[in-house]
């Protein structure tokens, strides 16, 4: 290869943004896609599974890219926007052949591939992968100097087209800093058994996150292949209605084993929210908004509000309630905006900064009937009180638009609008 073509390594590559020649972007980089080859000949990299603003992913072949320089991807500004679809002949660089075992032709010995670079051949708009960045040492042994080196494609064996020893550790760290909804897209499109070998490398927390904003089908799979004891822990770790509406999916012994493996508090609030039919306010709620007693102050409501772990919606609000004050509370006395507590001095009193104008939902109120309710007062949550006046919970916004949007609807076909060009 000439000098001065420049060698790219593909971890490099994901995440990067993709722009047309004006300078618009118009998606990043979610994988990359090659075809093997017989006779440990270099795969040729035929395009990039680019992610555009819809979280749908499209192929961009390579015949299409003009430059691969500076953290970005230029492209010649005419894509397809119909879904990729992977064909059997084709194989994703990222989430298959990183983290697989191969074997180094002259030594005979297993090591472990962290990275394959990618490079232009001369005088064509051809490129293949070239090297590979490999460790020495059994799978998962912890990384020490002198392990790693880069070698010729055609020094290692072993890319074959099944998925044999494939681990997760290089996938994951490639994709560390995608927000849960674009993590749970990227396992969405892998196969199901490297799927499974993500989420089991997966921390309970992130796992729970990435639930949630998966399709019920890849959620009730995913649950299925961990140990119970594990599928239970992470049922804890997400939100409580929507690890209770994972739990209604599953056949009723399989419910009552994962249950009885939870905290008894935890258990409680979902055989609590699994009574009340998916679509009302008790279906959707969850039974962990913020929740202070009169005598609280407004430092104490901020305090709470920054909580990292809130989610926006739940963090709009504070719900003031007559001890107890973990759901189902004592007596619902109303909320406080958050906007309010910016504006009040950080010593007043909470329960002096009622909205009482508002009433609460009741757990049988329809779907409609709570759509209706946060269009009218312009509402991001909303409280849920029983016929007692103890607040149980609280709707947010994001679960009825879940609700609302149809089954499918992450596989929905949006028209994007000015984003990219149609047609090839």
């Amino acid at each position: 290869m000439p000098a001065g073509t420049p060698r790219i390594f593909v971890s490099h590559l994901s995440g990067t943004a993709v722009f047309d020649p004006n300078g618009d972007q118009v998606g990043r980089v979610r994988d990359l896609v090659a075809m093997l080859r017989v006779a440990r000949r270099p795969p040729r990299l035929l395009g990039l599974v680019v992610e555009v603003a819809t979280r749908r992913r499209i192929f961009l072949p390579m015949t299409r890219v003009t430059g691969i320089e500076s953290g970005q991807v230029i492209t010649t500004g005419v894509l397809n926007v119909r879904r990729f679809e992977q064909r059997p002949t084709e194989r994703l660089v990222l989430g298959e052949l990183l983290d697989r075992r191969v074997t180094l032709v002259d030594t005979g010995e297993e090591v472990t591939v962290l990275d394959v670079s990618v490079q232009q051949l001369p005088a064509r708009r051809d490129w293949e992968i070239d090297r590979v960045f490999v460790r020495k040492g059994k799978a998962g042994a912890l990384r020490r100097k002198g392990e790693a080196l880069t070698v010729e494609w055609s020094a290692v064996t072993g890319f074959s087209l099944e998925e044999h020893g494939q681990g997760a550790e290089s996938l994951l760290a490639t994709f560390e800093q995608l927000r849960p909804a674009d993590l749970a897209n990227v396992l969405h499109h892998l196969a199901p058994k490297r799927r499974a070998e993500v989420a089991a490398a997966l921390d309970d927390d992130r796992l729970a996150d990435v639930l949630e904003e998966l399709p019920e089908d890849d959620q009730i799979e995913i649950l299925g292949k961990l140990k119970e004891e594990r599928a239970a822990d992470v049922l804890e770790a997400m939100d409580p209605d929507d690890a209770a509406d994972l739990l209604s999916e599953l056949p009723e012994e399989d419910q009552e084993r994962l249950l009885g493996l939870m905290e008894p508090d935890d258990a409680a609030d979902m055989r609590r929210l699994m009574q009340y039919e998916e679509r009302t306010a008790g279906g959707m709620m969850t039974t962990e908004p913020i929740v202070l007693q009169p005598d609280a102050t407004v430092a104490d409501a901020l305090a709470r509000v920054r909580m990292q772990d809130l989610s926006p919606a739940l963090a709009a609000q504070v719900y003031v309630c007559r001890p107890p004050d973990q759901t189902p509370t004592g007596k619902y006395l109303g909320l406080v905006h958050f906007q309010r507590l910016l504006r009040d001095p950080p010593f007043t009193l909470v329960g002096t900064l009622i909205d009482q104008d508002l009433q609460a939902l009741r757990p049988d109120t329809s779907l409609p009937a709570v759509t209706s309710f946060f269009a009218t007062y312009d509402m991001v949550a909303a409280p849920v009180v029983d016929e007692s006046g103890a607040l149980l919970g609280a709707v947010t916004v994001d679960d009825v638009l879940d609700h609302l949007l149809p089954d499918d609807w992450r596989e929905t076909e949006f028209h994007l609008i000015g984003e990219v060009n149609h047609g090839e």
